[in-house]
């Protein structure tokens, strides 16, 4: 998909499986176990076998290899491995790898996974403990000095730019937290079943780093998901509804850094989920009054309402009026700051469940689907439909 013009992948691909671990602070079992168990539940889920599959897609964080993972589960020979770079940033870029190698006749059925112990191994919270000797590990050093050590530190930075040039106070970002956890206290599998908060609770929870409070942060997750991509045509003989990729895209923006881009005109929004915006519209023609349910990466709350505000779903300085009010259905399995921090993977589960009609949360007859990836890093989009 060019950034200048529409293109013609949406409708030729389809998630058919989507299978995940349970989400948990100590899983007690590696990685690539746990990657494992998310593939074979994504393909039991999806009608098919290890036979079946000839393409696998996971992230560059990821620690378990493709065709460890392969060998793990029981995959032969594959035609299609690939990974995507910049965290959560690649949630989206997964499935959009995997639809653009089935339409193009690469693979045919292609699982796309994302498996970590991030809560009782490498915990991303914890910040920078070295600088990698690559250009941006570099590019750390600009921000690293000054105390921004962590995702919070950083996301803190443009989330005060923003309460500044709107004339904001810090509680219009509880509508999101409150949203996300009300939607997982009625999902028997997120972290915080059970579990809902108030804007009074928001308020009261401690300070981690201006204008961010503790109830403004993702969790921190063991887990895997995976899914399973598919031409439409196959998707239609097998068990489940086919939740149809209508558009995808990625999109980095101009002085891009990962989650320090702090040298550009404007800190209030988030440019290269403009750059995504703009082509998932074009390619799919559909609008922001089309979209039934958003499914907005939340790893903090702040860009939760960035991200409607450059989707257009409201003006600038508007998205916190915007939540309060409830005018979209959004995060409804409670997002990472409910149900579990997966880098946007049990998003896009979600969005199938959506589509299927099985959220434990549904939105009636719910038939397009916006989904987005991590924010603040290059990034990606989906826009996932009903099949005709």
């Amino acid at each position: 998909m060019s950034v200048r013009g529409a293109d013609t992948l949406g409708g030729r691909a389809a998630v058919v499986g989507i299978g995940a671990t349970e989400f948990s602070k100590d899983s007690g079992r590696s990685e690539l176990k746990l990657a494992v168990e998310a593939v074979q539940a994504a393909l039991d889920d999806a009608g098919l076998t290890p036979a079946d599959v000839d393409g696998l897609v996971t992230f560059t964080m990821d620690t378990s290899p493709e065709i460890t993972v392969a060998q793990a589960c029981g995959i032969g020979e594959l035609s299609f491995f690939s990974r995507v770079h910049y965290g959560g940033g690649a949630a989206c870029a997964t499935v959009q790898q995997a639809a653009l190698a089935v339409a193009t006749g690469v693979a045919d059925v292609v699982v796309c996974y994302r498996a970590f112990n991030e809560r009782s191994g490498r915990r991303f919270g914890s910040g920078v403990q070295h600088r990698e000797p690559s250009a941006e590990g570099t590019a750390l050093g600009w921000a690293l000095p000054f105390g921004l050590l962590t995702p919070a530190s950083w996301v803190a930075m443009a989330a005060q730019r923003y309460l500044h040039s709107y004339g904001l106070a810090p509680d219009v970002f509880g509508h999101v937290a409150v949203m996300d956890r009300r939607h997982a206290a009625t999902n028997p599998d997120a972290y915080f079943y059970g579990k809902p908060i108030t804007l009074a609770d928001h308020a009261a929870s401690r300070w981690i780093v201006e204008p961010l409070r503790l109830l403004d942060c993702c969790q921190e997750t063991d887990g895997g998901q995976a899914l399973v991509v598919t031409s439409v045509e196959r998707a239609r003989d097998l068990p489940r509804r086919p939740a149809v990729i209508t558009a995808a895209a990625q999109g980095a923006g101009r002085g891009q850094e990962q989650m320090t881009s702090f040298y550009r005109d404007d800190l209030t929004g988030l440019p290269e989920m403009g750059v995504v915006a703009r082509q998932l519209w074009r390619s799919s023609g559909l609008t922001p009054d089309d979209i039934d349910v958003g499914i907005l990466y939340d790893h903090f709350t702040p860009f939760v309402l960035m991200q409607l505000e450059e989707f257009g779903f409201c003006g600038r300085g508007e998205a916190p009026g915007f939540v309060a009010d409830g005018a979209l259905p959004l995060n409804t399995h409670g997002g990472q700051l409910g149900e579990a921090y997966l880098h946007g993977m049990n998003g896009i589960a979600e969005a199938v469940r959506q589509i299927r009609g099985t959220s434990v949360n549904q939105v009636p007859h719910a038939a397009r689907v916006l989904v987005t990836a991590g924010t603040g890093v290059p990034t990606s989009g989906l826009l996932i439909g009903a099949d005709g």
